[in-house]
């Protein structure tokens, strides 16, 4: 048993350092992947706010592991939702593969696994360094990353991938910020014009009334600047000299109409309503509820379920999905509405035996009591759903008299 728990040994460790033969992760970590072509998205307030949105929204999901509507826990699951690896929280790690997959089209994380090939630690990586391709042998697919130590290629059930929308023919996703190319540039040049134009001093125009030569003329400009600025700006018009303001050509509707129309594109782009990036105009909700329902509906919706797919695919084994396992991140607190609309959604649900109260408290964050309050209860008024009615409040009598008749 020694040689085997040597062995063992040895491979948790090349496990835990990312280091092996074929592959070398160890220097992964501390690279500048996370910085590398930040630009757009540091220098442009629009794009880093709708990102921003997108990916907190997400990585703060509760996502859990179920059987069958029942939560379960295991290795894949406890990596996921706890202790995706030593650098990183589960909020960390999703929000880095979201931020990526907004920023360049495309989010990927290695699956590092130990020696039962059960999911050890998932390590988000820079899209930059990793490029997706059919291997014409056995027609799977693999992506090639690019390491310290040289090139390496990763099975695609070894690699979390989450992405925009592809073409036909493509195994990477279309990077947002790319079709909004030429908005961005267009915002941009806006922006630096009207910065120029305010940073622009005071400009005047002299005439006199007789030609001067050059001398003059210089010692003319130099009393007017010296005059202009030691009277706070006033100046004094002479007879025979006539001054002119120069003005200049910024205007603030300009600027308010290009951010207004780089909004809009954004919003069109990333699939948000614009009201999230502080547009209020042209939207017709009559409550947050149904703008949520929107964004849920719309945005949100698919790229959860992507993440789920690719969770329970590459994650969880075929016995396991054929038991019924599966990952779910947990929509519902976005869709909750006011405390008003919950309480009637609430009173409605468990009145028609749709929940049960334990359930209602758990859905607000409660512990549940346990006894009657696990039980499903119908109105009539409220008694619980297997009761015989007759033994309800009036039901005897009834059932007495219909006896007689």
């Amino acid at each position: 048993m020694q040689w085997y728990n040597r062995i063992k040994l040895s491979v948790k460790a090349a496990v835990v350092t990312w280091k092996g033969a074929g592959y070398d992760f160890s220097k992964w970590f501390g690279r500048t992947f996370w910085g590398v072509d930040n630009g757009r998205l540091a220098t442009n307030e629009t794009i880093f706010s709708v990102i921003s949105r997108l990916s907190n929204t997400l990585s703060s999901l509760p996502i859990k592991l179920y059987q069958k509507y029942d939560v379960q826990m295991n290795q894949a699951a406890d990596v996921i939702i706890n202790n995706p690896n030593p650098n990183m929280t589960s909020y960390e790690a999703l929000n880095k593969i979201e931020v990526s997959r907004n920023e360049t089209g495309n989010g990927y994380a290695i699956i590092v696994r130990d020696i039962r090939m059960q999911p050890e630690k998932v390590i988000p990586i820079d899209s930059s360094y990793v490029s997706p391709f059919l291997n014409t042998d056995d027609s799977e697919l693999w992506y090639q990353v690019l390491g310290d130590n040289g090139t390496h290629y990763i099975h695609n059930m070894n690699m979390i991938h989450v992405k925009h929308i592809t073409g036909s023919s493509r195994w990477s996703g279309i990077s947002p910020l790319n079709v909004l190319k030429n908005t961005l540039e267009y915002d941009k040049a806006v922006q630096e014009f009207s910065l120029s134009e305010m940073q622009k001093k005071d400009s005047f125009v002299l005439e006199y009334g007789a030609n001067v030569d050059n001398d003059k003329r210089q010692r003319i400009i130099d009393d007017f600047k010296r005059f202009y600025q030691e009277n706070g700006g006033i100046l004094f018009q002479e007879p025979g000299v006539t001054v002119k303001d120069i003005n200049r050509k910024y205007f603030a509707s300009d600027t308010l109409a290009s951010e207004k129309i780089t909004r809009s594109r954004v919003a069109n782009v990333f699939n948000v309503p614009v009201s999230f990036l502080n547009d209020g105009e042209g939207q017709g909700f009559a409550s947050n509820e149904q703008l949520m329902t929107q964004f849920v509906q719309m945005s949100l919706t698919p790229t959860v379920r992507q993440y789920e797919q690719e969770f329970n695919r590459k994650l969880l084994t075929p016995a396991e999905r054929k038991a019924g396992f599966y990952f779910k991140f947990n929509l519902g607190g976005l869709l909750r509405g006011d405390t008003a609309a919950r309480t009637q959604f609430y009173q409605m649900m468990i009145r028609s035996s749709g929940m049960k109260p334990d359930e209602v408290r758990q859905l607000e964050d409660l512990p549940p009591v346990g006894g009657k309050a696990s039980e499903l209860w119908i109105s009539g008024d409220m008694y619980p759903l297997e009761m015989d009615p007759v033994l309800r409040k009036g039901g005897e009598k009834s059932g007495k008299e219909q006896t007689n008749e």
